[in-house]
């Protein structure tokens, strides 16, 4: 596109297109429909947000916890023996803790088997001889099953068994009997709503009915891990088949509360859920499918005791009179180990044991039911308010807009979690600000740039590229003041274009001079040069500023022959189309001159001072007086090794005190016979000279310089300089 052309292009709005007000309400849908699906690497980074808030922030331990581990460690099973225990010693160490006055006895294990050890069991183990069996088997069936002793044992009271449910069929288990606790829907569903709340189980394994009618209660023990494997919530209750059971902390609260049944807060309506679970007097906020968020403690060893000091009655009693005693193990070889939210693996028990003491506190932790539309929400939100203040403001207000958004969304989810404890994630929303800002904020930096683009564009139509991109690479160099630079420059001026322009129609003469203008400026900048100025019809060229050019006179002198060879074909074209159009004359010179902005505070010109700007003037009129359309001083044509050229003379220029030696240059091949006679001029061989210079005048009538060189030897003033006389 020429100069003049792109200088008309519509430039871009300062203010972005409305258009652009989409991006934000686009990303706002987008962000509620990726919400809304609970897309899975969300709900992760969500888990990941909850487990960072207990690490940050566990929950506090009592003073006086109201739950003791007795934990099955390895230094039990070394002392008592490998497990499963026989069931005299499990006998035993139930006795114990009734003894010490435990307001619940709960095993976290499933006594789904006889025991092996049993004397009917041992003497069909054993195989003995059929006479020695005959004589042992009245003895040993004297002898109390072990079983049956557990069963009295558990009869005393307040123990709670365990039961799992399994996804796959366990050959050979017991049947499941009905639960001891009453679960009771209450809210504005029908009873049997509940059981399509919960996830559907079709095996279990639980005790062995003798033991399950025996105990206070029996609950599930099973809790379903996240994808990561960190359990973070335990159920209150589950499902199987068609029955509701209580699990096995559910039934620990209720035995150690004297409760009698479990009442479940269920809403009705196209998807029942639950809403939480009372136990006595103890409410507790749930999933919708049951499931109590775990809000975890550090570990406490004060409420962990081995089971081998309790057997041995090496515990003091007031540490189990009241609470809730649940048995278990932490012996790695029993694999009962689960990963927890603050990091690492703890015993499957510790998890019930963490479950019961926070049911047990004031501040169960929750996440209510509005939490997800909440979020989205917020999220959709926090989009649009992040993207609409990059669409509005700069890039260090959005930036700053956006990380106060972000640590606002991120104290909002700190403080719910530290406060009432809900469960709020701010992640979602704090993604969706920061691609609100950063969107947008792309956007309207293509905007700015593409609008910058057009104004470097624009202005390079004013200012060279070159100058341009220099002063945009070095905004340093904006400042007043010059240096020292060797440069050379190319003034260029139409001969006798006053007096066309009043003979033809302003419009048209504005357009051709335009167009004559454009291309003059665009071969000044194919050969990298600055634009000086343009003056009228005039146009001056500087090289070698602001960027160095080691080749800088050889770029101007090729600069303007290329600008002839375009002024003479544009004006033999106009002339054969019946439009006259003077011919340019050019002038170029090099020297040292001080470059750099000059003016003040409230304009800057970049330009260049020194005597070689007005010599460089002075040559391009002194074509007028010699008859030539291009000079070029010796200065210049030093630099230029590869260019012909025809030596003029010293030539004395307007306000000079000194002769400047002046050539043609040439755009083609050299001219022999010139240069022949000039070399016999150099050579002192007058006659010989005079005689070469008349006959290439007479051969060349077109030719000023022959002639000139002719006169000048006829008068005899060869050797003074050509005076141009006073203008």
């Amino acid at each position: 596109m020429s100069v003049a052309g792109a200088a008309h292009r519509e430039p871009p709005r300062a203010a972005l297109p409305r258009a652009s007000a989409l991006l934000p309400l686009a990303l706002a849908v987008l962000v509620l429909f990726v919400g809304l699906a609970e897309w899975r690497p969300l709900v992760q980074l969500r888990h990941a947000v909850f487990d960072h808030y207990q690490r940050l922030h566990p929950r506090a331990e009592s003073d006086d916890p109201p739950v003791v581990v007795v934990d099955l460690d390895d230094e039990s099973l070394r002392r008592v023996g490998q497990w499963p225990w026989p069931r005299p010693q499990v006998a035993a160490l139930t006795s114990a803790l009734q003894a010490a006055g435990a307001a619940a006895i709960v095993f976290d294990v499933v006594f789904a088997e006889p025991d092996r050890t049993s004397p009917r069991a041992a003497l069909s183990l054993w195989q003995p001889a059929p006479a020695l069996a005959q004589r042992l088997a009245p003895a040993l069936a004297a002898l109390p099953d072990h079983d049956t002793l557990l069963a009295d044992t558990l009869r005393r009271g307040r123990v709670v068994l365990g039961l799992a449910l399994n996804s796959t069929p366990v050959p050979g288990a017991p049947p499941l009997q009905a639960p001891k606790a009453m679960v009771i829907a209450r809210g504005d569903a029908p009873p049997d709503a509940l059981l399509h709340a919960l996830p559907r189980h079709e095996d279990a394994v639980g005790p062995l009915p003798a033991l399950a009618a025996a105990a206070a209660g029996v609950g599930v023990l099973s809790f379903v891990p996240d994808d990561d494997g960190v359990v973070r919530r335990v159920p209150l209750v589950a499902r199987y088949r068609d029955q509701v059971h209580p699990s096995l902390m559910a039934e620990a609260l209720r035995v150690g509360l004297g409760a009698r049944r479990l009442e479940v807060d269920l809403h009705g309506g196209s998807r029942p859920a639950l809403r939480g679970v009372r136990i006595g007097d103890v409410a507790l906020p749930t999933t919708p499918t049951g499931e109590l968020w775990v809000h975890y403690a550090a570990p406490a060893p004060s409420t962990r005791l081995p089971a081998w000091a309790v057997l041995e009655g090496r515990i003091d009693r007031a540490r189990l009179d009241g609470r809730i005693v649940l048995v278990g193990t932490s012996a790695q070889g029993l694999l009962d180990l689960r990963f927890s939210p603050q990091g690492g693996v703890i015993p499957g028990v510790d998890i019930h044991a963490q479950a019961l003491e926070q049911a047990l506190g004031e501040h169960p932790l929750q996440r209510p039911r509005w939490a997800a539309a909440a979020e989205t929400g917020t999220a959709a939100a926090a989009a649009l308010a992040a993207g609409g203040t990059a669409l509005a403001t700069g890039a260090a207000a959005s930036a700053l807009a956006a990380l106060a958004l972000v640590a606002l969304l991120a104290l909002l989810g700190w403080g719910a979690f530290v406060g009432p404890g809900w469960l709020l994630d701010p992640s979602l929303a704090v993604l969706a600000a920061l691609a609100g800002a950063g969107l947008c904020s792309v956007l309207r930096h293509q905007h700015a740039e593409r609008r910058q683009r057009w104004m470097r564009d624009a202005f390079s139509r004013y200012v060279s590229p070159n100058l341009v991109r220099h002063l945009a690479e070095r905004p340093e160099a904006l400042v007043l003041g010059g240096r020292r630079q060797q440069c050379t420059f190319v003034f260029t001026d139409l001969a006798g274009f006053t007096g066309q322009m009043e003979r033809l129609d302003p419009a048209q003469a504005v357009n051709l001079l335009n167009h004559y203008l454009d291309r003059m400026v665009a071969i000044a900048f194919e050969h990298d040069g600055t634009l000086d100025r343009i003056v009228g019809d005039a146009v001056v060229v500087m090289f070698s500023a602001p960027v160095e050019q080691a080749d800088h006179r050889e770029r101007a002198l090729r600069c303007a022959l290329a600008m002839r060879r375009f002024a003479d074909g544009y004006a033999a074209e106009l002339t054969a189309q019946g439009q006259p159009f003077g011919r340019t004359r050019i002038g170029v010179h090099s020297g040292e001159v001080i470059v750099g902005n000059f003016g003040g505070r409230t304009m800057f010109d970049y330009r260049a001072l020194g005597d070689p700007v007005n010599t460089a003037a002075r040559i391009e009129g002194a074509n007028k007086h010699l008859g030539t359309w291009i000079c070029v001083s010796d200065a210049t044509l030093a630099g230029c090794p590869g260019v012909l050229a025809r030596p003029i003379g010293p030539v004395l220029l307007y306000g000079k005190r000194q002769p400047l030696l002046l050539h043609e240059p040439l755009d083609g091949p050299p001219d022999l016979d010139y240069l022949a006679a000039w070399t016999l001029l150099r050579e002192g061989r007058r006659q010989e000279a005079l005689r070469a210079f008349s006959a290439l005048a007479a051969a060349r009538p077109d030719d000023p310089l022959p002639a000139l060189q002719r006169d000048r030897l006829a008068a005899g003033r060869e050797a003074e300089p050509i005076r141009l006389g006073d203008k």
